[in-house]
């Protein structure tokens, strides 16, 4: 289901992401194909990784782990878990639970978990039943931010996979954590 480290790019990556996206990661690189889109996604990318997001830096990286791992999107996942998994906190078993496990596993406080459940059921269903929705515990802006962020990762997991994005030498692999997708 992934890109493998040995397919080629579908789109030949640019030989340099553009300044205002970031480190010159694979992805950039990709998009600075397409110089109008790359611009105008670098102000929606930039404030869904800002500060001014009205979810923790945690609860941010667990949606985009969780998203992109349901996606199949390896290379997103690896990217997000290298740069931020020890910054918020992971240990390994969340990692595994976030890569094949379930919102279920013992891993899991109660608030985190339903963020969990939230995402799972906006993967599988494109909605939210009334229950998950009461049971996030979050604000209108969270909830705002919530439902967003997971469909511009849900975005972003259509683009690596199916481009072919090569994966980042130093991001880790879902074999990593048992999964074969």
């Amino acid at each position: 289901m992934t890109a493998s480290v040995s397919e080629a790019p579908r789109i030949a990556l640019a030989d340099a992401a553009l300044p205002a996206m970031g480190p010159p990661i694979n992805l950039f690189k990709l998009f600075a194909r397409n110089v109008p889109m790359a611009e105008a996604m670098t102000g929606w990318g930039s404030y869904e990784l800002s500060r001014r997001l009205s979810l923790s830096m945690r609860q941010r990286e667990l949606v985009i782990d969780r998203v992109t791992a349901r996606c199949g999107a390896e290379y997103e996942w690896g990217v997000h878990l290298a740069y931020f998994g020890s910054r918020i906190g992971l240990t390994p078993d969340q990692v595994t639970s976030l890569t094949t496990g379930s919102p279920a596993d013992d891993c899991w406080p109660a608030d985190e978990r339903a963020l969990l459940v939230a995402v799972d059921e906006l993967h599988d269903t494109n909605d939210l039943s009334d229950a998950t929705w009461a049971a996030l515990g979050l604000t209108d802006e969270q909830r705002l931010d919530l439902l967003l962020l997971a469909g511009w990762y849900h975005a972003i997991s259509f683009v690596a996979r199916a481009a072919r994005v090569p994966l980042e030498t130093d991001a880790p692999r879902f074999a990593d954590y048992g999964a074969e997708r």
